[in-house]
């Protein structure tokens, strides 16, 4: 399974919204419509930080990779935040959470990004294998204050 990978068009909503869906089933969360509306309109927005990377496969989009680029105080650059991840369950185990991370790095170092990073739950063994192959965690634990 050769995907392509791509930027995300208006045309991909429906497919995005079925994946995002599965995203947040994933982690059982239940977001409020406008969330999910605005976040698409931030993707489409080419103002914003943030980005959708696409995996499609005879035209089906079966996993994203949503990241944003943002000033570093650790670099002389900007650095490259992997927000969400996802593979459509029917898809997993045949490289795509691979090529849309490779893909990342490759368009992160176009860009002149110094750093690519993320996070993911703690007891996803399967996305912590793949994500181990690239390089082992370093120990940060996050912290996050709803407000």
């Amino acid at each position: 399974m050769t995907p392509l990978i791509r930027n995300a068009t208006p045309a991909d909503e429906p497919q995005w919204r079925l994946l995002w869906q599965g995203f947040l089933d994933y982690y059982e969360e239940a977001l409020d419509p406008a969330i999910t509306a605005r976040t698409w309109a931030r993707l489409m927005d080419p103002a914003s930080p943030m980005n959708v990377r696409l995996a499609e496969v005879d035209g089906a989009v079966l996993g994203f990779a949503i990241h944003q680029h943002h000033p570093s105080t650790w670099v002389m650059g900007d650095d490259c935040y992997l927000e969400d991840l996802f593979v459509s369950p029917a898809a997993r185990g045949k490289g795509l959470g691979r090529a849309l991370i490779e893909d990342l790095m490759a368009l992160a170092r176009t860009k002149g990004w110094h750093r690519l990073y993320w996070n993911t739950d703690e007891g996803n063994a399967a996305a912590r294998h793949l994500y181990d192959s690239f390089v082992r965690s370093d120990g940060h634990v996050r912290y996050r204050l709803r407000l």
